[in-house]
């Protein structure tokens, strides 16, 4: 048995920035009401043609790989997670093992949304742990902009999301006080339409229902989220889920040097941040820059907080996501 040891870190955001004032000038909002509501100063979203999810998570991994020290030629497997692929099939992990010249490595998609690094993480982990590979491919890239209803009526979803990628090569660890420690998921489906985007799909509205009914004010095909419900859920699991995690490898909330939540909510994370007793230096958050980033945001922002010293050899590191299923996750790491 084998721990897995985060190697590499890296995370691509498009240069495309979108201010709150920028959204007031088509949606009927303001950077008050946002901020108020969000935390978020602004996002970044892309330009078509420029960057894809699958681009975007191939940008990332560039990067993760050349820190991690692994040639491509030893990556083992690629672990993509995104709500967001290129093509509705196949799906990005392939792409990115073609584009970034990998061997004939298996490649895996992970759709769990908000918890899809976690998931992704957990899956690339096991597989190290067992011996199977030594070196996976991790990766969360999103792209939100093309698929949001940038209109008034959409201002409640539209203003909290946006693009972009983060990475991490995953590699065999030997000494097993280091490394991933455990990671633990969970899922509530009985509340899988609350966060939901239902259309296209083949058990509902599929395209040719869409164009048949060409129906302009049809909104099956954008997001949907019952805000206030979900914030109440997320408080609660991810609570839960990080107390999980500690309980598991018998530490206690003082042992925590750095924790990185999802970055869907900024008052998610300072609502967390005070019941755990936290201060400003246990707890990184970029949501105010990026964006609700879904599946992105945990390993942007935990490339972010190494890439500023805030995470250093010998930490503890907690990662924790709730997000659309309802799914939820948490790991912890020794670094």
């Amino acid at each position: 048995m084998y721990h897995s040891k985060i190697a590499g870190l890296g995370f691509y955001v498009p240069s495309n920035v979108v201010t709150n004032d920028d959204l007031s000038k088509i949606i009927d909002t303001n950077d008050e009401w946002i901020q108020e509501r969000t935390g978020i100063q602004e996002r970044r979203h892309i330009i078509r043609g420029e960057d894809t999810t699958t681009s975007m998570g191939v940008k990332a991994a560039e990067v993760a790989i050349e820190r991690s020290g692994v040639a491509k030629e030893d990556i083992d497997f690629v672990v993509f997670a995104t709500l967001s692929p290129d093509y509705y099939f196949p799906g990005p992990g392939v792409l990115v093992q073609r584009d970034l010249g990998l061997r004939t490595v298996g490649a895996l998609d992970v759709r769990n949304q908000c918890s899809g690094f976690i998931y992704a993480l957990s899956v690339a982990d096991q597989y190290i742990k067992t011996g199977m590979y030594k070196n996976v491919l991790v990766i969360g890239s999103e792209v939100h902009s093309t698929g949001l209803d940038m209109t008034s009526r959409g201002r409640g979803v539209s203003v909290i999301f946006g693009d972009g990628a983060g990475a991490a090569v995953l590699s065999r660890e030997e000494d097993l006080t280091k490394g991933i420690l455990s990671t633990h998921l969970h899922s509530e489906g009985q509340h899988a339409e609350e966060l939901a985007l239902i259309a296209p799909g083949m058990g509902a509205r599929w395209v040719t229902d869409i164009l048949a009914d060409n129906d302009p004010n049809d909104e099956s095909y954008y997001p949907y989220m019952n805000g206030q419900f979900v914030f109440k859920n997320a408080v609660v699991r991810f609570s839960e889920v990080i107390n999980e995690a500690l309980e598991a490898n018998n530490l206690s909330v003082s042992n925590i040097d750095m924790l990185i939540p999802h970055q869907a909510n900024l008052r998610i994370s300072q609502f967390i941040q005070k019941k755990f007793g936290l201060t400003d230096d246990q707890v990184y958050n970029n949501i105010q820059k990026y964006g609700n980033t879904t599946a992105a945001s945990i390993p942007i922002a935990l490339t972010e907080a190494w890439e500023n010293g805030k995470i250093k050899s010998g930490d503890t590191v907690v990662l924790a996501a709730f997000g659309s299923g309802f799914t939820w996750g948490s790991a912890i790491i020794k670094w």
